[in-house]
């Protein structure tokens, strides 16, 4: 979701959702292998950004969907464990 505001570098992904940067990595990666990523070469570094502007209009109307949940299909809903 971050990079539908704007490009950004790994490093500056990973402080900015506080994970390792390692684990960042391994995100990127995953979304250039579904194709929702492209890696930008600049210098010795890779920038990041949506792989088709259609991506920002597209991911923004999932992210505001609601869902309503069956409770009873997961036990672990009630304890707020799940869904």
């Amino acid at each position: 979701m971050s990079l539908l505001e704007a490009p950004s570098f790994p490093a500056e992904l990973a402080d900015e959702l506080t994970v390792t940067r390692q684990s960042m990595s391994n995100h990127l990666a995953c979304l250039r292998g579904c194709g929702l990523v492209v890696a930008v070469p600049e210098g010795r570094r890779s920038r990041y950004e949506l792989a088709d502007p259609r991506l920002v209009h597209a991911l923004s109307d999932l992210h505001d969907v609601v869902l309503v949940t069956d409770p009873e299909a997961c036990a672990e809903a009630a304890q707020g464990e799940c869904c």
